[in-house]
């Protein structure tokens, strides 16, 4: 790792552990999701994408593949393109050869496994300019001028927008608007609005693995902030809230216990549930008028057969 990139991962670690304190001593009390995404997080998020009852990636994945060329097509060549929460970049690997941007700029919280992928990426795309961003993209800075005066198009696959509560995700899309520019695009995922049963299988596997990768933000926080959760103290809870269209994953703890968390100290009692997760699902129409509240005018939309998930374009006027 160089000199700046070690520079950013600190301070990138810096404010995560501010954050992260921060949501623990709330009340209630929650974990941002982006903490599940530590190495072994990473490591069994992967595992999680292959479980048969995790419908999500391999059917963004298919979209991807099927319609790769209509939707270089409709984002057009040289492109600058910016991807927040790469993790190991298999999902860009089905587009760059159609698309073939100017450069492309993952950028991740996880900083090694990002390094790994973009190392990778260089080594299968020899004439790709790749240039990897340790960053927290919830939180402010600037995209730094990458690949000339290409326009940015924002690739943001994994239905992860469905983690900010709307009002959040409005500010977010927003957000991104600035940052890609007049002209600019965004490529989207969107889990889209389904039967309960089928969202309930995807985040509860029949394999533990969700609740492994549930519980492993705990180990996450113990490194981040010295802290002495023993997370195996802890179930995995999750389940499809209808009403507001979202599933909710918890930890809830099984026991009364203080953890110790650096000079700081967290009570929890027996059934105290402590939010990680929320997963909106939306139709179309309703993330279109999300999009256009934000700015961005709607271009092209590629779905499954099942309508279980959704790929947008949209451009900034």
């Amino acid at each position: 790792m160089d000199i700046g990139l070690a520079e950013q991962a600190v301070n990138v670690h810096q404010d995560l552990r501010g954050e992260l304190l921060a949501g623990l001593q709330a009340s209630p009390k929650y974990i941002n999701a982006k903490f599940f995404y530590d190495e072994r997080g990473s490591a069994l998020f992967s595992e999680i994408c292959d479980l048969p009852e995790y419908y999500p990636t391999r059917t963004e994945i298919g979209i991807l593949k099927t319609h790769g060329k209509s939707i270089a097509a409709a984002i057009g060549p040289d492109c600058v393109l910016f991807e927040p929460g790469a993790g190991n970049c298999s999902k860009v690997r089905h587009l760059l050869s159609e698309l073939a941007p100017a450069a492309y700029m993952p950028l991740d919280i996880s900083g090694q496994y990002l390094l790994s992928a973009a190392m990778e990426l260089r080594a299968e795309f020899p004439g790709l300019l790749v240039e990897p961003l340790i960053a927290d993209f919830s939180a402010e800075f600037e995209l730094p001028r990458l690949g000339g005066d290409g326009r940015r198009v924002l690739f943001y696959p994994g239905s992860t927008i469905g983690n900010f509560m709307p009002p959040v995700a409005r500010d977010f899309l927003t957000r991104i608007a600035s940052l890609m520019g007049s002209g600019g695009g965004l490529l989207i995922g969107v889990d889209l609005h389904k039967d309960a049963d089928i969202l309930h299988a995807a985040y509860n596997d029949s394999r533990g693995v969700t609740a492994r990768f549930n519980r492993n933000i705990l180990h996450h926080a113990n490194q981040l902030l010295d802290a002495r959760f023993a997370p195996e103290t802890f179930d995995h809870v999750a389940f499809y809230n209808e009403d507001e269209r979202r599933i909710e994953m918890h930890l809830q703890s099984q026991q009364d216990q203080r953890v110790a968390c650096g000079d700081h100290s967290l009570e929890f009692v027996a059934g105290e549930r402590l939010l990680t997760e929320y997963s909106y699902k939306y139709s179309l129409d309703d993330f279109s008028s999300l999009a256009a509240s934000a700015g961005f005018i709607p271009k092209a939309s590629w779905v499954d057969e099942q309508n279980w998930f959704g790929v947008l374009y949209y451009e900034i006027a």
